[in-house]
């Protein structure tokens, strides 16, 4: 019987973090997100199918604090997952693998990222409002 003290493997207290084991975690986690954000998606079809009254209450709701912070979650999710699987596809075909390629690439995915983010909520802005 193994010793109850004693992990029976390695554990994320015994590895010190790095930018791919974030990217990694929260690559995986967007895409959880993106496909709980699909459900959304098809709540903006159903309610524009339905009529202008309840098209109209989402767009109230999405417009709404709330609602931005939950439209901004979304399109960080759907633009980091793109950019790193960009990244991914590089990686693929043997490209990127140099300690400081895979920082930089790391990197340049969470600044891409933001930079998609901030653009998409900039030009939506005018269309919620």
């Amino acid at each position: 019987m193994p010793d109850a003290n004693r992990p029976l493997s390695p554990h994320l207290q015994i590895y010190r973090w790095q930018i791919t084991m974030i990217l990694s975690i929260v690559h995986r986690t967007s895409g959880v997100a993106l496909s709980v954000g699909l459900l959304l998606l098809v709540l903006w079809l159903i309610t524009a199918a339905t009529g202008p009254e309840s098209y109209t209450r989402l767009r109230e709701l999405l417009a709404s604090p709330l609602g931005v912070v939950v439209l901004a979650g979304f399109i960080f999710a759907l633009s980091f997952h793109l950019c790193n699987g960009i990244r991914h596809l590089f990686w693929d075909i043997g490209k990127g693998f140099e300690i400081p390629q895979y920082h930089a690439s790391g990197w340049a995915v969470i600044i891409v990222s933001l930079l998609l983010t901030a653009t998409v909520l900039a030009i939506g802005s005018g269309v919620l409002a």
